[in-house]
Formats: structure tokens, sequence, C-alpha cells
């Protein structure tokens, strides 16, 4: 009998004063501190916050996929 593998998504959202590029990277490096065996990262939103005519933030909706163990 074959033996497969499960996986699990769960859900992050990030922020970055500086870029969308920063807040993927941001979303992943905080997701990796406490989810072991990560095997992808789907970005399912990209917004920005706006305030007096300048983007104060970048926000990402991410997946985060990983294998159980």
């Amino acid at each position: 009998m074959a033996i497969g593998r499960v996986a699990r998504v769960t859900e992050v959202i990030a922020g970055s004063p500086n870029s969308f590029e920063e807040a993927v990277t941001l979303a992943f490096d905080r997701a990796n501190k406490t989810l072991r065996n990560i095997t992808g990262l789907r970005i399912i939103d990209m917004s920005i916050m706006c305030e007096s005519g300048t983007i104060q933030e970048y926000r990402v909706r991410a997946e985060v996929i990983f294998v159980l163990e």
C-alpha cells in the first residue's frame, strides 16, 4: 500500500511600509518560525492602506501550505 502525504493550509496577513515583496517575505519568515515543512505560499490578495494621498502600508494575504508530520 502506498503512503501519501497530507498537507494543511493556514492563512496569514502581513504588512510592510516599503513594498509588497517585503510584505510577502515578512509573511513567510513569520510563518516559518512556528510551522514546519512549509512547501509553498500562495498570495490570495494584495492591498494598500492610504492616508492623505500617500501609501502607508502594502498588505498581503497569503495561504501557507505545509506537510503534516
